[in-house]
């Protein structure tokens, strides 16, 4: 199973080009799209739901041209934007059926079945008959893979999905990512470092619409081994490593001093401690040579 996105631009008409010729190979499993805000992300996951068209460009799911054969790729993908609506007076069960007959389950038992599995699969048994309405930010992100699962699709793409959700739903949400993205291309597009750490298997950060790199997120971290240091000095007093060290973040310890977290390549003084690295640590320094 593989997704192939070869050299895609989209220009929007205002003049912003948010795709700029990007490239990716997506294999099954979770794979994160990691990138700041107006990075180009929901451009391109829109582009690859096929809700907008690319201005040049080739996409394709295994031998099938989805561009060309939009149709026949939107029966095997799921899609969760950022932000979707809900009709207020339905419950999460009457709406799931609503959405199942839409794609075409029209045997009532099958439906009743799917439906029943998609609730399973989401931890919304408590919740089946309640207005999806009254649901909490986490709840209704699990209705929203609930409605995308109910046509068993191949390729699901979620947009955003934590963002706003508190660190007890995120958690329950993320779990319902990892249990369906074993057998399928999970596309999961952040800004939240944290999130793609927890749950892809490979990952592409991108900005200003162009990828930056594509690698799975332990090998990011191996790269950095030994390279990655943290030190109390000000950026002032760095007059060993000044042209050479990269600032990628920093803290404040318990005394409220601020300690700095660089990138640098060599031997450094005793001011400078050697720390393991981190994911973060991979992302801020491929923004900051970009």
């Amino acid at each position: 199973m593989k997704l192939s996105i070869k050299n895609v631009t989209k220009t929007y008409p205002n003049g912003v080009k948010a795709i700029n010729g990007i490239s990716l190979e997506i294999q099954a499993g979770m794979f994160g799209l990691l990138g700041p805000n107006g990075a180009g992300k929901s451009s391109l996951m829109r582009t690859i739901a096929t809700l907008q068209f690319p201005d040049s460009g080739s996409i394709e799911f295994n031998d099938l041209d989805i561009l060309a054969d939009k149709t026949e790729f939107r029966r095997q993908l799921g899609y969760l934007p950022q932000d979707f609506g809900v009709y207020p007076k339905e419950s999460a069960e009457s709406l799931l059926n609503y959405f199942a007959i839409l794609k075409g389950l029209s045997s009532r038992k099958d439906r009743q079945m799917m439906v029943d599995r998609v609730i399973d699969l989401t931890n919304l048994q408590d919740a089946r008959r309640n207005r999806v309405s009254t649901f909490s930010g986490g709840m209704k992100q699990r209705f929203g893979i609930a409605q995308l699962l109910l046509n068993e699709p191949k390729v699901i793409i979620v947009d955003e999905p934590t963002a706003g959700l508190d660190p007890a739903e995120r958690s329950r949400f993320l779990n319902v990512l990892r249990s369906i993205g074993t057998d399928n291309i999970v596309i999961f597009s952040t800004h939240l470092v944290e999130d793609v750490r927890e749950l892809c298997r490979d990952m592409a950060i991108i900005n200003k619409g162009t990828v930056l790199a594509q690698v799975s997120p332990k090998h990011a971290t191996e790269q950095l081994q030994g390279k990655i240091w943290e030190t109390r000095l000000g950026e002032s007093q760095w007059s060993g490593l000044e042209g050479i060290a990269t600032k990628l973040s920093d803290r404040y310890d318990d005394d409220n001093e601020q300690v700095n977290r660089l990138h640098f390549e060599g031997q450094a003084t005793d001011d400078f401690v050697p720390v393991s690295p981190k994911l973060e640590d991979f992302y801020f320094l491929t923004l900051n040579q970009a």
